[in-house]
């Protein structure tokens, strides 16, 4: 049998490499506590089941691509409350498509915008590194070649877009980098922000740079803020709101965002992308032929969803409070700095695969080992492998008891 061959340069998805990593481990007692999976665990708001039951019988019905009216305009409203955009900058038909949860839309934006070749060249897309693995699949089942941007403690955890190698982009050798016959490769940059799994937030001015650079060499920027409002003290700012402080062009921006984190419903699998009219036409045709339709029923649940900001606030005030159990635990330990936005840690540990099996195997905590989150640099070296990964998702108890052992069994370094 044959396959498309590019699905071979993929590795294992993280969590087949963590169970291979962990197979033949018995943790003590059979007690198993998994933190290595960023699954929302509160429970949803309560109306949820009865919106749910109230439109049952759409569950008949074929869901339209473009969803309902009523819920591209809650979006809208939405978008324009929370990043304070000027009335009249987003058209609910023209600037909004749901989608069944991002990481589909994640990996379809590179089969709607990445061509074979740019100017003659093998295109390439841009992903910062450590990122969100959906990324690499996109670029590499699209044909692109990968280009992976530091994310590190030396960038602030954001990706340096300044420090790439023009040699590199161009894949030629630069003798007049700022000359206008060069060739530009990249078709597509990824950033997230909040940043996974390190929870840096990109500001107004680091956007605004972004988006400007996108249009100077004329790329999309598909920024991934689906972490937006899992923040601590200050909501991030959005790439929207970037374009409004630029004049209010949307072009080449499209911003992704979802239920799963800002609603605890992961299962719900619902979620929007928004921004450049030109590409959210095309998306919806695209979609047509390999999306999956949100089912009306789930499409009222969200509509209702992204209208109510009390249940945000409430999940908010939970991950804060699991926050402050990290920071009382941890201290400096582990280079443990307190995330602006996010439910995960990034901790330094040493060897992050040693530790992940040391955990499993002594106290039955599953973590994520950094390295299944990046790739090797230019130096062949993984800025992953240092570190683990703990998702903050379960209840302030079990929490606090596996931070505590966490520390009890590692040697700070």
């Amino acid at each position: 049998m044959s396959f498309n061959e590019r699905l071979f340069l993929l590795n294992d998805y993280p969590f087949e490499r963590l169970r291979s990593l962990l197979k033949g481990i018995t943790p003590p007692s059979g007690r198993s506590i998994m933190m290595s999976l960023g699954e929302p665990r509160h429970s949803p708001p309560s109306f949820l089941r009865d919106i749910l039951d109230m439109n049952s019988d759409l569950w008949g019905r074929y869901p339209p691509i473009n969803g309902t009216s009523g819920f591209r305009a809650a979006v809208t409203d939405w978008l324009i409350r929370r990043f304070h955009l000027p009335n009249g900058l987003l058209d609910p038909d023209r600037h909004v498509l749901p989608v069944a949860g991002t990481r589909e839309a994640l990996y379809l934006i590179a089969h709607l915008v990445v061509p074979r070749r740019k100017s003659g060249e093998r295109t390439a897309v841009l992903i910062p590194n450590p990122f969100y693995q959906v990324y690499v699949g996109a670029a590499v089942m699209a044909g692109a070649e990968p280009i992976y941007v530091p994310a590190s403690w030396h960038t602030d955890f954001l990706p340096d877009f300044d420090t790439l190698d023009p040699a590199t982009i161009l894949r030629r050798k630069v003798v007049a980098p700022h000359h206008p016959s060069l060739i530009n490769r990249i078709s597509l940059a990824f950033l997230c922000t909040p940043a996974n799994p390190q929870g840096a937030v990109a500001t107004l001015e680091y956007l605004k740079k972004a988006i400007s650079m996108a249009r100077r060499y004329n790329f999309v920027l598909a920024v991934d803020e689906c972490y937006s409002e899992i923040y601590d003290s200050s909501p991030p700012a959005g790439a929207l709101q970037a374009c409004a402080d630029l004049g209010g062009d949307l072009t080449n921006v499209i911003v992704f965002h979802s239920l799963s984190k800002r609603s605890s419903v992961p299962g719900l699998r619902s979620g929007f992308v928004a921004g450049d009219p030109d590409i959210i036409a095309a998306f919806s045709r695209l979609r047509a032929y390999g999306g999956a339709a949100v089912p009306l029923p789930v499409m009222a649940a969200a509509t209702a969803l992204w209208q109510d900001e009390c249940h945000v606030k409430e999940n908010r005030t939970l991950y804060r409070a699991k926050m402050n159990v990290a920071a009382e635990i941890l201290g400096t330990q582990f280079g443990f700095r307190r995330p602006p936005a996010t439910f995960f840690l990034w901790l330094r540990v040493g060897d992050g695969e040693a530790v992940a099996r040391l955990l499993f195997q002594n106290a039955g905590i599953q973590v994520l080992p950094g390295a299944y989150l990046a790739r090797p640099d230019s130096t062949g070296l993984n800025p992953g492998r240092h570190y683990i990964r703990i998702a903050l998702v379960d209840n302030i108890e079990v929490i606090t008891w596996a931070l505590k052992r966490l520390r009890s069994l590692l040697t700070p370094c």
